[in-house]
């Protein structure tokens, strides 16, 4: 059964309904290839995102800058991320498929180009913003592409890929970054990227066409204001809470995060409203779908967990065990490129058996990872961290391909573009939480280890094993919340409107 269309789509764009791979077995070879451009696009892209924590030394040397300023890098990035998600279920349906991957590819690609070329610091900053409002866009486009022309019984499988990019491009970010820094320098960062992101789009010029629905819709002004300052308040004030534990910040990061919940209230109010006529920037029905909040529940606070680890683990490896950057980033290699590896064979899995038989053992692999980070210590060897990241990572991979299949799968059709963006929202707000959560867990004992009279090293190292203990209990949670995950049956029919 095919998804009708209601409206012919300017241009000559195909409608949804002349989409023929939701009725075949086997997606088409130009599906195929549309599919592998749009995750390796969204790879480049979201790798980008973790590679400034390694380069930002180097980046404080050239310009004479103290870290409180560096960190503005990452904090900006992440808050224009925060910003422009919100948006991208309203711009996906608006201007299709191809209109949107031009758009963020030459955003994305324009901004790395600022960025290799920025003659002071403030530039820099605002290409990374550039690069960021490109980057938005793409996770949502690849996920809203997957739910729209691979078949239901095929999802898991191909959703195995796209964990690639939710979970493998951060983790290797950093690897990557400190790879480059070591060999050429910070700007080769960007000049290794640039090329990879031209190609891309220039494939897209000639393979991507519109293979979704679209919608003449208006965008709601004031929906856009009200979830800039909902998101970004809550991502700026919660990546200020590591910042507050070392030192007093000029802004309580209490602040933001107050003013970002009372906005978000205001944001959830109006998209009440308006998706009674189908206006909502981010129609908010997606949580009524089956599955869509408990899978996207496990997912986030396996996202807290992650982005958790990226952060503490190169910290325990450096500044506890006194290993290079470089060094510390191959220590996390291994179990990044298992959990790439694993994924497509989770999706195949999944595809058989759904997502709870994967799931639990994974949140459990994730907190048992957390239980062994827990005990090192500066003189722990290399291998005992190795072996901790990989069955994290294992864990990891068990748990993003099931929980962002499950959640999406249950949406109608016309719903996918919102779930994507409300995904890949949470997703930026776990990540911050995440890397909130582990930095001043780990600031506060460390200081308090301090001033007991313990080394820098031993410091670093008893507030790194708070941080993980913390971790494992959440992820112990997360095993109630995983009880409740099913596989969503394919929805072919639209919700009627809530009024």
């Amino acid at each position: 059964m095919t998804v009708r269309s209601t409206e012919t789509p300017p241009g000559g764009a195909t409608p949804a309904a002349e989409v023929p791979a939701r009725d075949t077995d086997k997606l088409s070879r130009e599906h195929l290839g549309v599919i592998a451009l749009l995750m390796v696009s969204a790879f480049i892209v979201i790798l980008n995102e973790t590679t400034m924590g390694v380069a930002l030394p180097s980046v404080m040397s050239e310009f004479g800058i103290e870290p409180s300023a560096g960190q503005w890098l990452t904090t900006a990035f992440l808050l224009t991320m925060a910003v422009v998600i919100p948006t991208t279920g309203w711009l996906l349906q608006r201007v299709g498929t191809r209109t949107a991957f031009i758009l963020g590819m030459s955003l994305f690609s324009l901004g790395t180009l600022l960025a290799g070329l920025a003659p002071v610091f403030g530039l820099l900053v605002a290409a990374r913003v550039v690069q960021a409002s490109g980057t938005a866009v793409m996770l949502p486009l690849l996920m809203t592409t997957v739910m729209t022309i691979v078949p239901p019984h095929h999802r898991g499988r191909v959703m195995g890929n796209v964990s690639l990019v939710i979970a493998v491009a951060p983790a290797l970010g950093p690897t990557m970054s400190g790879a480059v820094v070591n060999a050429l320098g910070w700007r080769e960062v960007f000049w290794v990227v640039l090329p990879i992101a031209l190609v891309g789009l220039t494939l897209g010029l000639f393979l991507v066409r519109d293979v979704a629905e679209r919608a003449r819709k208006n965008l709601d002004g004031l929906s856009v204001v009200l979830s800039a300052f909902a998101f970004g308040g809550l991502v700026y004030g919660l990546s200020s809470l590591g910042e507050a534990a070392r030192h007093t910040p000029p802004v309580s990061p209490v602040l933001p995060i107050v003013g970002g919940l009372v906005f978000l209230a205001l944001f959830v109010r109006r998209q009440l409203r308006l998706q009674r006529t189908d206006d909502a920037l981010l129609d908010l029905r997606v949580f009524r779908a089956p599955g869509f909040p408990a899978g996207l529940s496990v997912l986030v606070v396996a996202m807290i967990a992650m982005f958790g680890m990226i952060i503490g683990l190169p910290l325990v490896l450096q500044e506890a065990i006194g290993l290079a950057p470089l060094a510390s980033g191959l220590v996390m290699l291994p179990g990044g490129l298992m959990m790439g590896l694993l994924g497509p064979v989770v999706g195949r899995l999944y595809d058989r058996v759904g997502p709870r038989p994967l799931v639990l053992p994974g949140v459990s692999a994730v907190a048992v990872a957390m239980v062994l980070f827990a005990t090192l210590s500066p003189s722990s060897p290399v291998w005992w961290v190795m072996v901790g990241h990989i069955v994290l990572s294992l864990g990891l991979a068990c748990v993003f391909t099931p929980t962002l299949t499950s959640a999406l799968g249950g949406l109608a059709p016309r719903l996918y573009s919102h779930g994507s963006a409300t995904i890949t929202t949470l997703q930026q707000l776990a990540g911050a939480a995440g890397t909130a959560l582990f930095v001043a867990l780990l600031t506060l004992r460390s200081v308090a280890l301090l001033d007991d009279g313990a080394t820098e090293a031993a410091a670093t190292a008893g507030g790194a094993r708070l941080a993980f203990g913390v971790a494992a209990g959440v992820m112990i949670g997360a095993v109630l919340l995983a009880t409740r995950l099913r596989k969503a049956d394919d929805v072919r029919q639209e919700t009627p409107a809530a009024h």
